[in-house]
């Protein structure tokens, strides 16, 4: 009969709990993961496939038992940096959707709401259409796959150990708020640009033709104005896109 000792379960747990637990706490946070259409065992299970896969590649890691401690600190540090690296994906969703919010205000089109279940609250129909263009570049550019290899390379940049704070002082998240401002005016900035050209003529037809209802016309000019606007710049917005995914994945990949 074979039979295992705990210090043997042990030495073969410890190791692929911890990278298991900061997979599990991305794919909580991090978009298309963590979309309610991804059921929850398979992200568990896609956790547990990832961590046993990485096992290779982690070596030299500090072994923490599950018995020890400060496995406690552990489990504090796997998921907070976990979630971390998801917050930093989903504010590039976020830089992408303001840009829309700015265009959909410009247009006419802020009242054009509904209630989004994805952030609990109402999103305007601009910004939704720009949130689903990030996601589909999102797949195309395999950003799935960077993701889960960043995931990875945390480890190299924070190693297992009980020293939470200090890596979230190291990971310095409040720099992407800033990030997720201007690149979003940034991306919208074009836009922005055609529209008040547009607004400032409509202003000198209104001076010009006082008989003219601009306000019967300006709506149409506009929305006209702003779907064309749309459609000349939507193709590229790849480039700020993979800028910002870019420097939220260096965050996690090196120190």
């Amino acid at each position: 009969m074979v039979t295992f000792t705990e210090a043997q379960l042990t030495a073969w747990l410890s190791p692929l709990i911890w990278p298991f637990l900061r997979t599990l706490a991305v794919f909580t946070s991090a978009p298309i993961f963590s979309s309610r259409a991804f059921p929850v065992r398979a992200r568990i299970a896609l956790a547990f496939f990832v961590a046993l896969a990485a096992q290779p590649s982690l070596e030299g890691q500090t072994l923490i038992s599950i018995n020890d401690p400060g496995a406690f600190g552990a489990v504090v540090q796997q998921v907070g940096i976990g979630l971390a690296t998801g917050f930093a994906i989903r504010v590039v969703f976020a830089a992408v959707e303001l840009a829309g919010e700015v265009v959909g205000f410009q247009m006419g089109l802020g009242f054009a709401s509904f209630f989004d279940p994805s952030i609990g609250g109402q999103s305007s129909t601009v910004a939704r259409f720009f949130g689903q263009m990030a996601a589909f570049m999102f797949i195309v550019m395999n950003g799935h796959v960077l993701v889960l290899l960043t995931v990875i390379q945390s480890f190299s940049a924070f190693p297992v150990d009980q020293n939470f704070l200090e890596a979230m002082k190291q990971l310095r998240i409040i720099d992407l708020g800033t990030e997720l401002f201007a690149s979003g005016l940034w991306m919208a900035l074009p836009m922005m640009g055609m529209l008040m050209f547009a607004n400032l003529a409509l202003g000198i037809v209104s001076r010009v033709a006082p008989q003219m209802n601009v306000f019967a016309i300006g709506f149409p000019i506009t929305l006209t104005v702003g779907l064309v606007g749309m459609a000349v710049t939507l193709p590229m917005l790849d480039q700020p896109f993979l800028s910002l995914m870019s420097h939220a994945i260096v965050l996690f990949s090196t120190r």
